[in-house]
């Protein structure tokens, strides 16, 4: 089951990261900063702002702090994987999102020493597809810490880390 969640927990950050860069290139290329336009009227609007702080805008201007925040995030997620071995799916899942939405916006400060952010709901800072996998991924650990009751690591003991012998036919 490892490798297949590794290839899920993969697929999921990888996928998060393309969705999240096609989103954000798409708006860049068809918006003009501060320019907005519904997406549902009254609910929902696609706005173009650009984000040189944390979450909400906090902290700007402490882009190698945010940088190497993301760095430490996605270290963390890989020594989880490797040392602890979560054997849920939803731990794959939440660890993928997590991973794809810190790479997405790892991205962005990297190229451009800013997040584009576009999805507008009026009373929450304005976000992006990164910043709401970042969120899910957080929430679905969460809950599965707090209520799944499973196991998050293997039953093992200082050779937790050493591979298991293949199996011969």
């Amino acid at each position: 089951m490892q490798r297949r969640s590794g290839a899920f927990l993969a697929g999921t950050a990888l996928l998060v990261v393309a969705v999240d860069q096609i989103s954000k290139a798409a708006i860049r290329a068809n918006f003009s900063l501060g320019e907005s336009v519904p997406l549902i009227k009254g609910v929902i609007n696609l706005t173009y702002v650009r984000n040189m702080g944390a979450a909400f805008g906090l902290f700007p201007g402490k882009l190698p702090v945010f940088i190497a925040i993301s760095i430490g995030v996605l270290g963390g997620i890989a020594w989880v994987w490797w040392r602890i071995k979560p054997q849920s799916r939803w731990v794959a899942l939440a660890l993928g999102l997590v991973a794809g939405g810190a790479t997405g916006n790892l991205i962005d400060r990297i190229v451009a020493g800013r997040v584009t952010d576009f999805f507008d709901v009026g009373w929450w800072p304005v976000f992006n597809i990164a910043d709401m996998a970042l969120d899910i991924g957080v929430a679905i650990l969460l809950f599965w810490l707090l209520f799944s009751g499973d196991e998050f690591f293997e039953e093992a003991g200082e050779d937790a880390t050493e591979p298991e012998p293949e199996a011969t036919s």
